[in-house]
């Protein structure tokens, strides 16, 4: 069940049998010479969706722009400040629950959002609190990485070895094609890759990985190499999301 292809009258419907709702959340970041800009969200928007589909979760629309400061040396990306996306995370917490929503399981996949997720779950429930919501000391926050499911690491390690690097990686890019077979992207790859280095700001990580890539090597991935990293995120995550649901 899709959020923006709801109705009121069905939202209000759905909260009288569960509290819980999913948040996918990614970036709008390069990813390499054959990676989409549009990686990170693509990826946590279909799999969010596939684990909707399986525990009959509502589904909130994407969160595209997540926090990808250190990106912006490269021509596409959109980052927001951390503070800019702390209030905006605050933000939708706030409006779902006032609406009634009280388990909010955040898909994520962009390792960068996720110091910054973690601040906004704590400035969110100062703020509920504050606010006097009636449900605010019901409301709980969690994040959930797609990429770091063991079944994925697993694969990815199995299919790619050190290959698999840790941006622009085959598996991410593999999940891309699988969504958007029509917009598989071709190009030269050269054999040095950045990799090692510490990440300050964008001119410096351009400098140390001037292709865009961490170690990676993205001709790897397959259409088929994607669904298979789909179907065992949605495996994991909709086992990790019930879990959620029956915490106290």
């Amino acid at each position: 069940m899709l959020l923006h292809l709801s109705t009121w009258q069905e939202v209000e419907a759905y909260l009288q049998k569960s509290q819980g709702i999913i948040l996918p959340i990614g970036s709008t970041e390069q990813h390499g010479p054959t990676g989409l800009i549009g990686t990170d969200a693509i990826c946590a928007e279909a799999i969010a969706r596939g684990v909707g589909e399986a525990t009959q979760a509502i589904v909130a629309p994407t969160i595209n722009v997540g926090m990808a400061l250190h990106h912006t040396a490269f021509p596409g990306t959109i980052s927001l400040r951390p503070s800019t996306m702390i209030q905006v995370v605050r933000d939708y917490i706030t409006c779902l629950a006032k609406a009634g929503f009280s388990k909010f399981y955040f898909i994520n996949g962009h390792g960068g959002n996720i110091a910054t997720l973690k601040a906004a779950f704590s400035e969110t429930y100062a703020h509920l609190e504050d606010l006097q919501i009636s449900n605010a000391q019901n409301v709980r926050c969690q994040v959930a990485n797609w990429f770091m499911c063991s079944s994925v690491f697993k694969l990815a390690k199995e299919l790619y070895g050190d290959q698999e690097g840790s941006h622009a990686t085959p598996s991410e890019v593999a999940v891309t094609q699988f969504v958007y077979p029509e917009a598989i992207k071709q190009a030269p790859l050269s054999p040095e890759v950045g990799k090692g280095h510490r990440i300050y700001g964008a001119k410096d990580f351009r400098q140390h990985y001037p292709d865009g890539r961490m170690g990676s090597n993205p001709a790897l991935a397959t259409p088929e190499h994607g669904q298979q990293f789909y179907e065992l995120a949605v495996k994991e995550l909709s086992h990790g999301y019930l879990e959620f649901l029956s915490a106290e």
